[in-house]
């Protein structure tokens, strides 16, 4: 089982990369996110792999953080989602949005992805919301110290959301950013305080 490939960026595609691992090609599908992340062709990368085998073939999953591998992995439990389909809404929707999304309930962050309808989001949110919540924690606990207070309320969260979205930002950039404040000021952080770091992380 291949886990992770370190090689030379062969080539980039429009939904996938091939790696040359000492004069060997592998061909790896990935998120947009993962390929606008890759260096320039002929330069060195690693990236982590999910290796998916079927009868008929032998595919490969690359990601370019533990975090989005782990987040196609919970998706692809969720009956419908297909291992191309949770790639489509890892390509609109980066993980720590994903994480967000799930724990509000926001369906229609979701169906932002092509080929997710409303039916499909409310089955996502509803069989993801309690992994997702120990996902988050995990991320969480390896960017901060171990006490890192309560859990974030979430409706504080699609508060500081809605806020964003009613200054014209992207529901998913919306998310992203308070994913990240809230990582930042701890669970306890009013739904002012993360709508005043959000917008600073979008300005960076």
């Amino acid at each position: 089982m291949i886990a992770k490939l370190t090689g030379m960026v062969d080539q980039i595609e429009h939904d996938g990369a091939v790696i040359n691992v000492q004069g060997v090609g592998y061909r790896a599908f990935c998120s947009t996110r993962t390929l606008a992340c890759l260096p320039s062709v002929g330069t060195r990368v690693g990236l982590l792999i999910e290796t998916h085998v079927r009868e008929d073939h032998i595919h490969l999953f690359g990601f370019v953080d533990a975090a989005e591998r782990d987040w196609f992995r919970l998706l692809t439990t969720v009956q419908g989602v297909g291992a191309r389909l949770a790639l489509s809404i890892l390509s609109v929707i980066a993980p720590e949005a994903l994480g967000l999304a799930i724990l509000t309930q926001d369906k229609s962050a979701l169906t932002q992805a092509e080929g997710v309808g409303p039916r499909l989001a409310a089955r996502i949110v509803n069989e993801l919301r309690d992994k997702a919540s120990s996902v988050a924690a995990s991320e969480h606990s390896a960017a901060a110290p171990a006490s890192a207070g309560p859990e974030l309320d979430r409706g504080v969260a699609a508060d500081a959301i809605a806020a964003l979205e009613n200054l014209g930002v992207g529901r998913s950039e919306a998310a992203g950013a308070i994913a990240v404040a809230a990582r930042k000021l701890g669970g306890a952080a009013a739904a002012d305080a993360l709508i005043k770091a959000g917008l600073e992380e979008l300005a960076r």
